[in-house]
């Protein structure tokens, strides 16, 4: 992904970082989630990205599949994540998988995940890949998806085949022993069926109003 930045202020973003703290949470049910399977849905519904461009998950698709992400620019789980996350999408992108990642925090919209902050996130990480606001959280809630950094793979027929976490151990990197997203990616890439279909699903609760 690649926009200008606008000079603004970041010090709330800075502050906020500092301050929040977050707890792991399992998965709730409090949202229907997506059944391996299901078709992708809302696949033409218009994004807003953080460079300010329209986007929809049927652009982002790729001849391979798509992966979608839920995720945050201040959630302690997605910032420990974060070079995980690069380099499963960069591998997506690598294998014609497409790339897009969600923020649906809607109840923290005003600062921490407001679109000129979803931007300068996006530009620090060097993301190559949109990144788009889910607004009132419709997505997350059409999708099921509970947390962030929360994964939705879907193969070249956009057909649900993966959901849930990027591994087992969001929380330390060092100590991780299944990657559930790699594995899942590399089997599709190949072509090959996907054992694990859902993975652990840890991380910060989507701010829904």
């Amino acid at each position: 992904m690649s926009c200008s930045l606008k000079p603004s202020p970041m010090k709330a973003v800075v502050v906020s970082l500092l301050l929040l703290s977050a707890l792991p949470l399992p998965r709730t049910g409090a949202t229907l989630a997506l059944p391996t399977g299901a078709y992708l849905p809302n696949a033409d519904e218009p994004l807003r990205t953080a460079c300010g461009q329209e986007t929809t998950l049927h652009q982002a698709m790729g001849t391979n599949g798509l992966l979608i992400m839920f995720t945050s620019n201040v959630c302690p789980y997605v910032l420990r994540n974060q070079a995980r996350t690069n380099t499963v999408c960069q591998y997506a992108q690598a294998h014609h998988i497409g790339v897009i990642l969600l923020n649906a925090n809607e109840a923290d919209r005003e600062v921490n995940e407001s679109l000129h902050a979803m931007q300068v996130y996006a530009e620090a990480q060097g993301f190559k890949w949109p990144y788009a606001l889910d607004k009132d959280s419709h997505l997350a809630d059409v999708f099921g998806a509970d947390h962030t950094p929360d994964c939705f793979l879907f193969d070249k027929d956009s057909r649900l085949v993966y959901s849930g976490g990027i591994d087992d151990n969001p929380g330390n990197a060092a100590q991780v022993k299944v990657h559930y997203l790699q594995n899942a990616l590399e089997a599709l890439a190949e072509g090959k069926s996907i054992s694990d279909h859902k993975g652990d699903d840890v991380g910060c609760s989507v701010k829904r109003k």
